[in-house]
């Protein structure tokens, strides 16, 4: 090899290791303050656009939570009105069943139709109060039920189906007029009473049948976000414990090529002794 004091070869091989040296530490760095190994779509276009899809997915799977959520406020709503109309219900056959005692006398009767009616508008209060963010599955106002989204891609929904507990209505089927101001009046309401003690119940159970498929569906979703998080994690996530090896191998390098190019740089200073 010839002594040039125009180029010198060992210099810039050393100056190309240190650059080299140089950014790989560089590259270690941003994986240890970002802790991702693929951090943009440079490091790894195909990995990168793999995950930004997956982080699609998860951030749609937070409304479907949303929705979800939603779902199970309103039946939670809607299970403890129907639970609070059952009871009045068993309340007012109590007063249906001492209404057609025909020992009572007409004043008493009367009273009793008092609490009945009472009881009546207690149940249009409860119903109308059955509410959560405006939607009410319990005063018919919704029918046939309300739909929520179930998947990523809001192709699939879960639904609440309306228990419409009005009064007259096929759940209720006593008016908001009735009486039982008479013995023939109670007889009659009764058996409506009855119907209507079972209807409830029965749309209290499809309400709560209901409320546990969305919250199972609901813990599905959890689980399925949280699986994707992890997969997105094995593909961009770095591994902290390789980086801080690999950051001390390379801070160790960059030091021995500084030394090295600095060595290299002195070569040509030989030259000068060939002229003394």
């Amino acid at each position: 090899m010839s002594v040039s004091v125009k180029t010198n070869q060992p210099a810039l091989i050393a100056l190309q290791n240190l650059n080299k040296t140089n950014d790989q530490l560089s590259e270690t760095q941003n994986r240890i303050n970002t802790g991702l190994k693929i951090a943009m779509a440079k490091d790894n276009a195909s990995i990168y656009a793999i995950a930004q899809k997956q982080r699609a997915s998860i951030s749609s799977l937070s409304a479907v939570t949303d929705s979800l959520n939603r779902a199970t406020s309103i039946a939670d709503v809607a299970s403890a009105a129907g639970q609070s109309i059952s009871d009045i219900l068993n309340t007012m056959r109590q007063k249906v069943v001492a209404a057609m005692d025909p020992s009572i006398d007409a004043v008493s009767r009367n009273l009793l139709d008092v609490d009945y009616k009472s009881l009546l508008r207690q149940v249009s209060q409860v119903i109308q109060n059955a509410n959560f963010d405006g939607a009410n599955i319990l005063d018919g106002s919704l029918s046939p039920g309300i739909r929520f989204i179930a998947d990523a891609n809001a192709t699939t929904f879960v639904t609440l189906s309306v228990q419409n507990m009005s009064l007259g209505g096929a759940i209720i089927s006593m008016p908001a007029t009735a009486s039982i101001t008479t013995v023939p009046y109670a007889t009659s309401i009764l058996a409506r009473l009855d119907a209507s003690i079972i209807q409830t119940n029965s749309a209290l159970a499809k309400i709560g049948a209901q409320a546990n498929q969305i919250s199972a569906h609901n813990k599905f979703v959890g689980k399925l976000s949280d699986a994707l998080n992890v997969g997105v994690g094995n593909l961009v996530d770095a591994d902290m414990a390789a980086e801080s090896a690999r950051l001390q191998a390379l801070q160790v390098q960059q030091q021995l090529g500084a030394q090295a190019l600095s060595i290299a740089n002195q070569a040509p200073q030989v030259i000068l002794q060939l002229f003394k």
